[in-house]
């Protein structure tokens, strides 16, 4: 029984509601632009999320007790005009996240977001952030983790913005002791339609700094061109080409090993071709990561009178 609401804003194919519905939250309302996306939620959790955010009244969505968004970093382009709160964020993505949280007021947030977003603009975008959730009333904390650290092999770094409206204790968690390998990972019968044509392979083993590297292992090409081996895949990317990691320098990872390299269990449905899993693995959350959090936050939240007295 879920003793929680959240909505999932920017919800891509739901990787952070899966987390947060592991530790006992309801989902009342989701909103999504991309079209592939909305399918592959759909797919997965039996409802349609609701599009363009920019078009919807905050009054038209349910109340709810916490925001989660893995909000895109649009530039700000008129930071540092020094117009106040309202134009510095108005254009931004950002700003549609301000608003709903000042209009329902919910009993906390999480955001998500690349690691760069905190030195973007010389670090104006990340105090501009701040500051103006600062000005809601809320708690904030924020930093970022590493998804190697939380049990999944792959060298994923993102930030966290956490806030609270009460003065609540939060730590964010603590590394994993349990890790994940590429063998847990990797599928044992792969098809041969993932495996590379013979001169990439050739290319790639020609230039691999450690030609006795232990499979098995992940590489991908660094921008000196060299091949770099190891024992986890580096970042899921959403836009990097076909061959930007892969499997022993011999195949691509096939769509769910993707997913496992997100933390997605095997019951998740893939509904879509190879491309634009890809793409939407490469877009998503570290689950773990997310679901760790969540555990912390809901811990945090559950010793607020408030929030106790409620749920």
């Amino acid at each position: 029984m879920a003793y929680f609401t959240f909505i999932d804003l920017f919800a891509g194919i739901g990787g952070i509601r899966l987390a947060f519905e592991s530790v006992g939250g309801r989902c009342v309302f989701s909103s999504e632009i991309d079209a592939a996306a909305c399918d592959t939620y759909e797919k997965n959790f039996g409802e349609r999320p609701a599009g363009d955010i920019t078009k919807i009244a905050a009054e038209d969505i349910p109340n709810f007790d916490i925001l989660l968004a893995g909000f895109p970093c649009q530039a700000f382009s008129i930071i540092g005009k020094q117009e106040g709160f309202e134009n510095e964020t108005c254009g931004t993505l950002f700003f549609e996240i301000e608003r709903i949280l000042k209009a329902k007021k919910p009993a906390a947030f999480l955001l998500e977001n690349v690691k760069n977003l905190k030195a973007h603009d010389g670090g104006k975008t990340f105090k501009i952030i701040h500051e103006h959730l600062k000005a809601l009333g809320y708690n904030v904390y924020s930093k970022v983790l590493n998804s190697l650290d939380y049990g999944l092999p792959q060298k994923r770094e993102r930030i966290f913005i956490i806030g609270f409206l009460e003065n609540v204790f939060f730590e964010f968690p603590q590394p994993a002791e349990k890790i994940l390998t590429l063998e847990n990972i990797l599928e044992k019968n792969v098809d041969e339609k993932y495996y590379v044509r013979a001169e990439i392979k050739n290319s790639r083993l020609a230039r691999i700094k450690d030609k006795n590297y232990p499979r098995p292992y992940i590489s991908h090409e660094n921008i000196s061109g060299s091949i770099t081996p190891h024992p986890y895949s580096s970042a899921l990317r959403a836009g990097a080409s076909a061959n930007y990691i892969l499997i022993n320098d011999e195949r691509r990872p096939t769509e769910r090993e993707m997913l496992r390299l997100q933390g997605f269990p095997d019951s998740y449905k893939i509904n879509l071709p190879y491309g634009k899993v890809k793409q939407q693995c490469g877009n998503s959350v570290s689950i773990p990561v997310i679901k760790a959090i969540a555990q912390n936050m809901i811990d945090a939240l559950k010793g607020g009178e408030n929030f106790a007295d409620k749920n």
